[in-house]
């Protein structure tokens, strides 16, 4: 389904006389399967071909990368520069190369590597320059995580035009530790393709995962969809289960995705006794069709900026029971849509959990307002049309 494009009437009018479309590079640390990997192709898929010829430079290879060749079936080269190290100082050089051999004309970085060196890059060769801050940093992050946080801060500080934060309080925060000009930070909300869960047939999707993972096709089914590291906090969703099994008994605990933190999870089933309650189903490219096979989606994470797959689980019409930290507040307000949760909380969230278990009609309202709330805020379209305005903004004010 083509999205149309998304800009004020004025904003056509002036944007006429253009001669000639301009070459956005997007550089990003890796295509993987976390959540700002994921939003690749929505955002290309949906970005003006009539303005913008956009490629992709990846600097890592990440679960393999399976996002780049939905990009490539879009007609879009996706194109690698190998960075191991972010010290490695040659990456600037070579980054700045490329740029200029595919003739840039802005370029838009995500993630931490692609901020630090593709925004210096940029800098170098006069090109405007946007970055998205995806993350929002923990006290539990290890040194060298911190001192790549530093290495980017500083980066977007002197070499980015513009700064998007994912959520408003990932904006304040950003600009209360990097000591940033807060009129170069801007909030944009991130943004799914709603139509990937329109055409989902919930029934025919419960029928099918259920029989294909071995759950009874009447038990209730809470999903947790991550990357699995200690920072999501999926240890305290397994300590949690049993107390939710023993008010609840016929539930189960569905587990999406990979990480370095899967073996220490299988461990923490195993101490919980809930083994055979819980599936891990890795990686998987089908989540709007095991988010519609589900009744609850849980996010017991300890930091996030402003969590993809909670805006996904809205667009299912799932309630919510998610830890209270970075941008999660802004996604669910005032409680329509599910419940908030301290994060590191197991009983919290087997309270939260077993409240919506038990009514199934609180389940469906909260559903539907999550629904109502996701197309009003993280819609796809109004991303694209902040993003596109952004963009030729940028490229106008350098070309004076």
């Amino acid at each position: 389904m083509r999205v149309n494009f998304i800009m004020k009437s004025e904003d056509r009018t002036s944007r006429a006389h253009l001669s000639r479309k301009y070459n956005i590079v997007y550089i990003i640390d890796g295509l993987g399967m976390g959540g700002a990997e994921r939003l690749m192709v929505p955002l290309l898929r949906n970005l003006n071909r009539q303005f913008f010829e956009p490629r992709v430079c990846v600097l890592q290879v990440k679960d393999g990368n399976p996002a780049a060749n939905d990009i490539r079936a879009l007609g879009m080269p996706v194109d690698l520069i190998s960075v191991e190290r972010l010290r490695d100082m040659t990456a600037i050089y070579r980054i700045r190369k490329y740029l200029k051999a595919v003739k840039a004309d802005l370029v838009h970085t995500q993630l931490e590597f692609a901020n630090s060196l593709g925004s210096f890059a940029s800098k170098l060769l006069r090109l405007p320059s946007v970055c998205t801050i995806h993350i929002m940093p923990s006290q539990d992050m290890k040194v060298k995580s911190k001192i790549h946080q530093e290495i980017e801060a500083l980066s977007l500080r002197f070499f980015c035009d513009r700064i998007i934060a994912v959520s408003e309080e990932a904006r304040l925060f950003y600009i209360e530790i990097s000591n940033v000009s807060p009129q170069k930070v801007i909030t944009i909300y991130n943004g799914i393709d709603l139509t990937n869960f329109i055409n989902v047939d919930r029934y025919e999707a419960r029928l099918e995962v259920h029989k294909e993972l071995g759950i009874p096709l009447d038990a209730n089914l809470l999903t947790t969809v991550a990357v699995l590291r200690h920072l999501k906090g999926i240890q305290f969703m397994i300590q949690a289960l049993p107390t939710v099994l023993d008010a609840t008994p016929n539930v189960y605990y569905l587990i999406v995705g990979s990480g370095s933190h899967h073996d220490a999870l299988v461990e923490e089933v195993d101490k919980a006794g809930v083994k055979e309650r819980v599936v891990f189903a890795g990686l998987r490219n089908d989540i709007p069709r095991l988010l519609a096979a589900s009744d609850i989606f849980v996010l017991p994470t300890l930091t996030e900026a402003l969590p993809t797959v909670l805006a996904e689980a809205m667009a299912a019409q799932l309630p919510i029971v998610a830890s209270a930290v970075g941008g999660v507040p802004e996604m669910d307000p005032d409680g329509r849509n599910g419940y908030l949760v301290s994060p590191g909380s197991p009983g919290e969230l087997s309270e939260a959990c077993i409240t919506l278990l038990t009514a199934p009609e609180i389940r469906t309202e909260m559903g539907q307002n999550g629904w109502q709330i996701v197309n009003e805020k993280f819609n796809i379209l109004g991303q694209i049309g902040q993003l596109e305005k952004l963009y030729l903004d940028l490229i106008s004010k350098y070309a004076k």
